[in-house]
């Protein structure tokens, strides 16, 4: 039993890191093995769409998203960390986020896996991206968890909320209790990047 933490923060050690981290133990209490994967200062550009992936099935940028792909097909749970920036996730969340796309096979997917979504915000915009991040992991068929949605401004200041703290570190033991039942879609319902209504007459 695997659980990934990933920050999609550009800063390193601020309250979003401080979070996965909280989550991470709590996730390493109910016996998984985790991982902290942080997106700051790596190498991970932007889709280009240029559609080919739907075919192949792989990227054909090569850069630290390869390297990320493995992390997450390789977890059981995914625990998606951002702050908010413009009442939203940050453009490092949404990069990652768009070239997931080429995981688009039955042997290549996120489908399964169990996601839980750490958001801190200075001010307005945290429900937007707890609910962007939600609706991303329905498409992909992943299983939710909870989620951690906190206010802080200074660097550092979560570690003073007695109860997010708390409760973010129950998210992570909670994935893992959710990963254990090992719950699947059912296969005839196919994977789909789009809500169904949007597409049809």
């Amino acid at each position: 039993m695997k659980v990934l933490g990933l920050s999609c923060s550009p800063r390193r050690h601020g309250n979003t890191e401080i979070l996965l981290g909280e989550a991470l133990q709590g996730a390493k209490q109910e016996g998984a093995e985790v991982e902290l994967y942080c997106v700051s200062e790596k190498d991970i550009r932007s889709c280009d769409g240029c559609g080919a992936c739907h075919e192949t099935g792989e990227c054909h940028i090569k850069d630290d998203m390869q390297i990320l792909y493995d992390k997450l097909l390789g977890a059981d749970g995914i625990l998606f960390g951002t702050p908010v920036y413009f009442y939203s996730m940050t453009a490092q969340a949404k990069t990652v986020i768009d070239r997931t796309v080429s995981l688009n096979r039955p042997e290549r997917s996120l489908a399964n896996k169990v996601g839980g979504v750490i958001a801190v915000a200075g001010s307005l915009g945290l429900i937007d991206a707890v609910k962007d991040l939600y609706f991303y992991m329905v498409t992909r068929q992943m299983l939710p968890a909870n989620f951690v949605a906190a206010y802080a401004g200074a660097k550092g200041e979560v570690r003073k909320m007695e109860q997010c703290m708390k409760a973010t570190q129950e998210l992570g033991r909670q994935m893992v209790q959710i990963a254990a039942k090992k719950f699947e879609y059912p296969k005839e319902f196919r994977r789909a990047s789009f809500g169904y209504g949007t597409h049809t007459h």
